[in-house]
């Protein structure tokens, strides 16, 4: 399966953007058409059980993400992932090295273990009970209050809405052996992905990201952290504008594929 997905531009540089796990790939019609414009070669797609991409087999988000490359003949991109992206970013980087020549993790998930703290935990419990009640909308609208920062306005929030709604509608029903098989990535991986990689957190974003944040910028070895005193989790969707700035910005650091190479 080749995951749906847009291109635009025609840049030395391919950027893939990867989606968070409330989101699918409308969350960055922010900055999709506008790093275009700017002169990269722009990917972005939804994973399996997003969007417009069911889940139909046993998977891999990392291997499914390096198909897409091979069928867009890229042979190396920057990949930028927005939490359960930024996960898959580095999934990737470990598991296809080289393929990867640069890493921006908005809020990124860890691909290794990490404990839930009390707010996260709380959360899991609720939706748990709310989808086993079969109230899939009462779901839909945590995940909104929870992931929505405090600058997520009505137009952002009912994106977010309408993309976690999909992706329960998608995931909901798929057998438990056609679910995304795990990474098994480790920190020492992790230590092993040399390509810079702008590490972003969100003042305002669920502690446990704060957290993970703080840990990838440490066993990255060439991680730049950024904290954004304004952002919650979803940074794209609450200052799009501000957000691709900072994307442009890292972007025009890490130069062409050759550079990043040399």
């Amino acid at each position: 399966m080749t995951l749906s997905h847009d291109t635009a531009g025609t840049g030395p540089q391919t950027v893939v953007l990867l989606h968070s796990g409330v989101c699918d790939r409308r969350m960055w019609d922010g900055q999709f058409q506008a790093l275009a414009d700017a002169g990269h070669r722009v990917v972005r797609c939804d994973l399996r059980g997003f969007g417009e991409t069911p889940v139909d087999a046993p998977h891999v988000h990392a291997d499914d993400v390096r198909d897409l490359l091979d069928a867009l003949g890229v042979d190396r991109a920057v990949l930028v992932g927005s939490s359960f992206g930024g996960e898959v970013a580095l999934d990737v980087a470990v598991r296809h090295p080289g393929r990867t020549a640069a890493l921006a993790l908005l809020c990124a998930a860890a691909p290794v273990e990490h404990e839930p703290g009390p707010e996260l935990r709380a959360f899991f419990t609720r939706e748990g009970a709310l989808l086993e009640a079969g109230d899939v909308d009462a779901a839909t609208a945590l995940n909104v209050d929870l992931w929505c920062g405090p600058d997520a306005g009505p137009e952002a929030r009912a994106l977010v809405h309408a993309m976690q709604r999909r992706a329960f509608e998608l995931q909901l029903p798929v057998p438990e052996e056609h679910e995304a098989q795990p990474s098994g990535v480790t920190e020492d991986d992790l230590r092993g992905v040399t390509v810079p990689a702008l590490v972003v957190t969100g003042a305002h974003d669920v502690p446990d990201f704060r957290a993970i944040g703080d840990r990838l910028a440490g066993l990255l070895p060439d991680a730049r952290p950024v904290e954004l005193a304004w952002a919650g989790h979803l940074p794209a969707l609450e200052r799009p504008e501000e957000t691709l700035a900072l994307l442009t910005g890292f972007l025009a650091g890490v130069g062409t594929p050759a550079a990043a190479a040399g």
